[in-house]
């Protein structure tokens, strides 16, 4: 799931900073001066797309990633591969624009 700049700010932080934070927390990390309610805005949107939640058993509501940014790369990169005719050909260019140290990588990964 493709995310805007904001909100793709926002999961930064998030994935960056363990734990649950609360809007306040998220808004003051960011740069800018954002107002909490745009701040609330960005975590209600992303809650609804399941990429955060929200601790709403106490107030203020603190807000937490639910994946990984490494999950949430994997799960971009199969939409993309599941949405071509042609997988291998895709995979193929990715394969050949990497540095060769990440080949390398790749090599390993598939042979163990």
């Amino acid at each position: 799931m493709a995310l805007g700049d904001l909100e793709r700010s926002v999961m930064d932080l998030l994935w960056d900073l363990p734990g649950a934070h609360t809007a306040n927390d998220v808004r003051d990390a960011l740069p800018g001066n954002l107002a909490v309610t745009t701040v609330l805005t960005v975590l209600a949107r992303l809650e609804k797309k399941g990429m955060v939640r929200r601790d709403g058993g106490r107030r203020p509501h603190r807000y937490a990633a639910t994946s990984t940014r490494e999950e949430h790369t994997v799960g971009l990169l199969n939409d993309v591969l599941g949405s071509v005719p042609d997988r291998q050909a895709v995979l193929t260019r990715f394969i050949g624009g990497i540095e060769a140290e990440e080949a390398a990588a790749v090599r390993r990964l598939l042979d163990s």
